[in-house]
């Protein structure tokens, strides 16, 4: 094992490389790997050109062949505003710098927006594969509803020569409903066309937040990933859980104690596993979100996030923000440390 890795986890390090998962065992989960493919996805009901798109992603940058993903992803100028989001890094205004961080950082794709992708698709979209976000929660409007517009077709995200569609529903918010009826219809155009899907199954509801923030915790976004999958999403992307038990707080809906007594525990790779249950047990890669960036600390917290989502079974890592604010070597540098995260064959699924 790579000693920067044990480096960077610290004193997690022994926590988080021996740990044994007691609750669903991984000979039961669809774990990735060189003939994910072949294994899992060809044997779905997506057409031919959906593989070839899907096959693309898994075949490109330096974990090509792994069955494992690293993806940039850059909505943040939409989502928390273009001056919060580049000013660290006035570069990245300019829609080159961010696919060229992804290709050099070594990312299976790049994902970003109609207006980013379309700048520089001629010049790009056969160099790495595109994954275009097609709605957004734009701040600028107020009082701000965290509400999922669409801001594009999937037709037009595949007239520029995407290999892959995203979007996010607000699971739990009032709107949620709505975003799910349109992502439905997107989905399955996207399919027809030979896209890929990935589905950012997030969570928004001032109840979830009571004595603890729900909104990450496992049995809930395990839920919003299940009706992510439901949706036909080919990855979902999610954030990585932080507590458990948010049924029990908010006192709504329906769960089973077994889900704490037997399928969970306190441990942060038995909280991911349960994510990674919830996606058909793996057959929808789970790949979790790269999170805020916090400065001195993004490296270790980024290897730390990869790690635990690698050993619950999951597929990889989409991180931006803790990339795309710093100095252009350090963000390939992160990337490629993430990624050594996946290459490295001692790190095991628990």
């Amino acid at each position: 094992m790579s000693a920067s890795i044990t480096e960077l986890l610290g004193n997690d390090a022994d926590y988080l490389l021996n740990h044994q998962s007691q609750t669903i065992p991984q000979d039961r989960l669809h774990v990735p790997g060189a003939n994910y493919l072949e294994r899992v996805v060809c044997g779905s009901d997506r057409n031919q050109r959906v593989i070839n798109s899907l096959s693309r992603i898994f075949g490109h940058g330096r974990l090509a062949g792994t069955g494992y993903v690293s993806i940039l992803p850059v909505d943040q100028g939409i989502e928390h505003s273009a001056g919060a989001s580049f000013a660290p890094n006035p570069d990245y205004f300019d829609p080159e710098g961010i696919v060229r961080l992804a290709i050099e950082g070594g990312c299976n794709a790049v994902a970003s927006t109609i207006g980013v992708l379309g700048a520089v698709s001629r010049k790009f979209a056969h160099r790495i594969p595109f994954l275009v976000k097609i709605n957004h929660n734009e701040l600028l409007s107020y009082p701000n509803s965290y509400d999922q517009v669409m801001f594009t077709s999937v037709d037009r995200a595949y007239d520029l020569g995407a290999v892959a569609i995203g979007a996010t529903i607000y699971f739990g918010s009032e709107e949620s409903r709505r975003q799910i009826v349109e992502v439905a219809a997107a989905f399955e155009r996207a399919h027809e066309l030979g896209m890929a899907t990935v589905l950012w199954c997030y969570l928004r509801n001032p109840a979830f937040k009571k004595d603890q923030d729900y909104h990450t915790s496992a049995d809930l976004t395990g839920q919003a990933n299940h009706l992510g999958v439901t949706l036909q999403a080919d990855i979902i992307k999610q954030k990585l859980p932080t507590n458990n038990g948010g049924y029990n707080a908010v006192q709504f809906g329906k769960t089973s104690t077994l889900v704490y007594d037997r399928l969970t525990t306190d441990h942060p790779i038995d909280l991911c596993r349960y994510q990674v249950a919830n996606c058909y047990m793996g057959r929808a890669g789970l790949i979790n979100s790269g999170g805020a960036s916090s400065g001195a600390s993004d490296l270790a917290e980024a290897v730390k996030t990869a790690v635990i989502n690698k050993r619950a079974g999951g597929t990889g890592l989409i991180s931006g923000r803790k990339a795309f604010q710093r100095p252009v070597a350090e963000g390939i540098e992160l990337l490629n440390r993430i990624q050594d995260v996946y290459l490295d064959e001692t790190i095991t699924v628990a």
